[in-house]
């Protein structure tokens, strides 16, 4: 099954800069990436990754703008 197939089961998976994608159901995440809670079709898995992913830049850039030492 394709992944722009709409009956594709995905997972939502997010890495450790916060930065959010999608991958099929029925593989382990690659490395550096972890299940975040959500799967469906890729149109339910993208409509979620747009609701909570709402700061764009990756977590590492984010607490150096804010000041925050690694």
């Amino acid at each position: 099954m394709a992944w722009d197939d709409d009956n594709a089961i995905l997972v939502v998976v997010v890495n450790h800069e916060e930065q959010y994608s999608i991958w099929p159901a029925h593989r382990e995440p690659p490395a550096g990436w972890r299940k975040a809670g959500k799967q469906g079709s890729k149109t339910e898995c993208l409509a979620w990754i747009e609701e909570v992913w709402t700061d764009m830049r990756p977590l590492s850039l984010r607490r150096a703008m804010d000041g925050e030492t690694p």
